[in-house]
């Protein structure tokens, strides 16, 4: 049986661990090869050789999203064995950044966050452009809290607003070649990052939700593979919430 990824080389942010995780396991089960990147040397080794052991196709780059040099250095090396035909960024700082109100919040962290996920998405996508065909896509994972407004997470909730406005922004300018790019909205997901999040802020979303339960990793994973194949091949510059209808777009 044919995968909607056969063929296709597919770079993936943040993988060592939580949702980057098991993306680059969906798009391996979809027939990619899947360069997973992340800062987390040792969850790195550990997770490729899980899916290598599963029989999957994937390599491993370490990348730190804060350092320009350590972007384009890691892109020069995906580039030496060849081209990639699919992006998703999906590494950000979202642990340890919440808690404290706007008028609390320390400046430091702020930056930090806008540091890595939002110059840090920017300089992935400038370097992974030059190694990408026509026909390519990319996925930005944002997330639902830059639609509700999600109170004292305000650095990550504006940097995850910035996301989305990116790809509007890109999708313009790499539509001229021929490269789609489109963002993801996760609702809170049952993952291993996600356990510091107060039981209540769950409980919020679980009960909150047109579709009312808790969100795990398989409900958001479709929606990547089906944003780097063919059969999206006339989308970009859109947002599609993933969230079990928490809130609308």
């Amino acid at each position: 049986m044919n995968g909607l990824l056969d063929g296709k080389r597919i770079v993936v942010t943040g993988a060592a661990r939580g949702l980057g995780f098991h993306f680059a396991r969906a798009c391996a089960e979809q027939g990619a090869r899947v360069v997973m990147c992340d800062i987390l040397d040792g969850a790195l080794a550990e997770s490729a050789q899980q899916l290598t052991a599963e029989g999957y196709h994937v390599e491993a780059q370490r990348i730190d999203l804060a350092s320009a040099d350590s972007v384009n250095g890691a892109f020069a090396a995906i580039g030496a064995t060849g081209n990639i035909d699919g992006l998703v960024n999906n590494a950000a700082l979202a642990t340890g950044v919440g808690g404290k109100d706007m008028l609390d919040y320390d400046p430091d962290l702020w930056d930090r966050v806008m540091t890595v996920n939002v110059k840090g998405t920017w300089l992935v996508t400038r370097a992974a452009v030059p190694l990408l065909a026509p026909g390519s896509g990319i996925v930005n994972v944002a997330s639902d809290t830059a639609l509700w407004g999600a109170p004292r997470l305000m650095a990550y909730v504006a940097s995850k607003g910035a996301v989305i406005a990116m790809t509007r922004s890109m999708a313009r300018e790499l539509g001229e070649k021929r490269i789609r790019i489109n963002a993801i909205a996760p609702g809170l997901t049952r993952v291993e990052a996600t356990e510091y999040v107060p039981a209540e802020r769950h409980q919020l979303y679980e009960n909150g939700r047109a579709l009312a339960g808790a969100q795990q990793p398989e409900d958001v994973t479709g929606s990547i593979v089906w944003l780097l194949s063919g059969l999206s091949s006339f989308v970009t510059g859109q947002l599609l919430p993933v969230n079990g209808g928490f809130v609308f777009n």
